[in-house]
């Protein structure tokens, strides 16, 4: 009977795996290499359902995860960008200007290495609203990886008509998460 449920729930699970992503309609801007995509939503059934073939990473900058909050859901925490350390202002965004940290493919084979897994396995990034996480999807295909998904509503999701992130995303969809940040899973810069 246990072998009969196990085999239905794998079964069900491949089905949910191989149409994640199919209806949704992509923006340009959240586009990827891979053209893997999932919502807050899908990307919580997975890693509740298959924690030990999935890498859950969370891509926003330090402070994004200190003033906005964490899942505790996530495997680690990479920065795929940080703020420049000169504070430079980016004219054309009108912000502080976001370098690409450098590391960032290594620190995720470095988070696939601890848990065992793959190039060839399940990654799922999450950053604020899914822009930053398709880049990061790129650049681990340019580095090998051959199954990174973009969770492309992100950790607070789209901007509405009024300039707010209150559209979709994980907070918006209540799946769980926390301010009080677990120091085992955040990126801690090498000095």
């Amino acid at each position: 009977m246990t072998a009969i449920l196990r085999i239905t729930l794998t079964l069900g699970l491949l089905v949910l795996t191989s149409t994640i992503g199919l209806a949704l309609d992509v923006p340009k801007a959240k586009e990827t290499k891979l053209g893997k995509y999932m919502t807050a939503r899908e990307a919580y059934e997975i890693v509740q359902s298959e924690p030990g073939k999935t890498l859950f990473v969370d891509v926003r900058t330090r402070a994004e995860l200190m003033f906005v909050g964490m899942t505790h859901m996530i495997d680690g925490h990479v920065p795929f960008v940080e703020m420049n350390e000169f504070g430079e202002w980016d004219e054309a965004n009108t912000r502080y200007k976001l370098d690409v940290v450098p590391t960032f493919s290594q620190s995720v084979e470095k988070l696939l290495a601890a848990k065992g897994l793959t190039k060839s396995d399940r990654v799922i990034l999450m950053c604020r609203s899914g822009d930053r996480s398709a880049r990061a999807v790129n650049a681990l295909a340019d580095a090998g990886f051959t199954n990174a998904w973009s969770q492309i509503d992100g950790f607070e999701g789209d901007l509405s008509k009024e300039g707010r992130r209150d559209v979709n995303g994980w907070k918006k969809e209540s799946l769980p998460w926390t301010y009080k940040l677990d120091k085992s899973k955040v990126y801690l810069p090498p000095r």
